[in-house]
């Protein structure tokens, strides 16, 4: 995932494109997916660069109706999509607003949908995480979890380096790492999370960071959290 892709369609109404990303100077991907709402709207989950080709791109779907910072650190490119779609809502997880004022959020998200998206998403903010703070998504139709960084897929990355992290980071399956034992704190609060999310019928996952999981979704999160 070392060189930007276009944006392409991975299911019913859903359309992902991954950008590279250093984080501690290690590569590891980010990923920007769109849903179509049943208004024909667009739902942008964790945004990356604007370019034009983009830009071009996500205006053939449809209008963009809300732009979405699921976790702490999936913001960084959001003004500039609040600039291209001054209509659009913005909304982000619990802890973003003192993190970022300068967005002017109109949306602070938790468990509910919002009613622009609740008729094709449900979500779950899974606060006992509390570095990222993090609110994850299920597309209905296309039987598809929406996260950021619940979920890593590293172990194959083409950078050795990247994969060596993974491998430190317990990252050699995709799922967890070992900083997820040492920032949920609360495991009761995050075991509650995880059910109610694995009470969605989803086949596949799109993360932020590696390749996505396109089947046995539920069984791979199922297994990474199951020492909660």
């Amino acid at each position: 995932m070392s060189k930007a892709k276009a944006l392409e369609q991975v299911g019913e109404g859903i359309w992902s494109i991954t950008r590279p990303m250093r984080f501690w100077g290690i590569e590891t991907g980010t990923r920007m997916t769109v849903i179509r709402l049943e208004d024909g709207g667009l739902f942008v989950h964790s945004a990356v660069g604007l370019d034009s080709e983009t830009h071009a791109a996500v205006d053939a779907l449809g209008p963009v109706r809300a732009v979405v910072a699921p976790s702490k650190f999936h913001h960084v490119f959001v003004p500039a999509w609040r600039d291209a779609y001054p209509e659009a809502i913005l909304c982000c997880c619990p802890g973003l607003v003192a993190k970022r004022p300068d967005v002017s959020w109109h949306r602070v998200l938790g468990d509910q949908p919002e009613a622009l998206w609740s008729r094709d998403l449900e979500q779950v903010h899974f606060g006992a995480r509390t570095l990222e703070d993090e609110v994850v998504f299920f597309h209905r139709p296309s039987r598809t979890l929406v996260c950021s960084d619940m979920v890593f897929n590293l172990a194959k990355h083409p950078s050795r380096l990247t994969r060596a992290a993974a491998w430190l980071l317990g990252n050699r399956e995709p799922g967890a790492t070992y900083l997820e034992h040492v920032m949920v704190r609360e495991r009761a609060a995050a075991r509650d999370q995880m059910d109610r999310m694995l009470r969605w019928d989803f086949e596949r996952i799109l993360l932020a960071h590696g390749e996505p999981i396109l089947a046995g979704g539920r069984e791979t999160l199922q297994r990474a959290y199951a020492w909660l």
